[in-house]
């Protein structure tokens, strides 16, 4: 296992899923000294939903550190993170029941993870994902998720993996300046302003959108606050 008694490691972890449901894997990345990616590793998990994907990178995340170790856990889905820390007393006193009386969805990953939890320190960070200057253990994750989802192929630091490559929905570039002027104008490929419609484009590899569906290579795209996604999602 990783860590030693009195260190403290921070790391993130996330989950893909294209299509949702659809190809899937997990993923989870620990900081060095430097807050540098220094230890990771992604998985596939054949086709499911995001919701799996994301509980699962946290289990296997849990399972990987020593639970003496003091651990910050960052993530970028509010779902799996209230799962297992805001709603899981509420259901376990409703016999795993929803507030409105529904068995709870994935119940034997957050059973898993309840246990894994029992006992340690562990410190839950919520980052936004796909955010000009965001979290990098984050984006790391993620495109390791994103691209073990594409490849289903075990991945990581261990095996001598490379970095996971950036995709389109990965890469953070800051928002152009608002042109000054009338409405009018040449440029006919360029975008609308307001709640006109978006230039869209194909694209070159599979993502994830700020809705949390996934979109093929070949498939229009457009530019949102988040990144890349669907043009309805704008």
């Amino acid at each position: 296992m990783l860590g030693h008694v009195g260190e403290r490691i921070i790391a993130a972890c996330d989950g893909a899923s294209k299509g949702n449901p659809g190809p899937a894997a997990w993923a989870w990345v620990i900081a060095d000294d430097r807050g540098e990616p220094v230890r990771w590793e992604a998985g596939p998990l054949g086709s499911t939903t995001n919701n799996v994907a994301e509980l699962t990178a946290l289990e296997r995340l849990l399972e990987a550190v020593d639970p003496d170790v003091a651990l910050e856990v960052r993530m970028d889905s509010q779902y799996a993170m209230k799962a297992v820390t805001t709603w899981l007393p509420g259901w376990k006193r409703k016999g795993w029941k929803t507030a409105a009386g529904k068995p709870v969805a994935n119940q034997e990953l957050v059973v898993r993870i309840d246990a894994l939890l029992a006992g340690r320190a562990v410190d839950f960070r919520y980052v936004p994902a796909h955010q000009v200057d965001g979290d990098r253990l984050n984006d790391f994750a993620d495109r390791a998720a994103s691209n073990a989802a594409v490849v289903q192929e075990p991945a990581g630091s261990a095996l001598g993996s490379p970095p996971p490559p950036r995709t389109p929905d990965t890469v953070r570039k800051a928002p152009r300046p608002a042109r000054s002027g009338g409405s009018g104008g040449s440029g006919g490929t360029g975008g609308a302003s307001g709640g006109g419609p978006a230039r869209t484009l194909k694209a070159k590899y599979p993502g994830r959108c700020r809705c949390g569906r996934g979109y093929a290579p070949g498939e229009l795209i457009a530019k949102n606050a988040d990144g890349w996604g669907h043009p309805d999602c704008r």
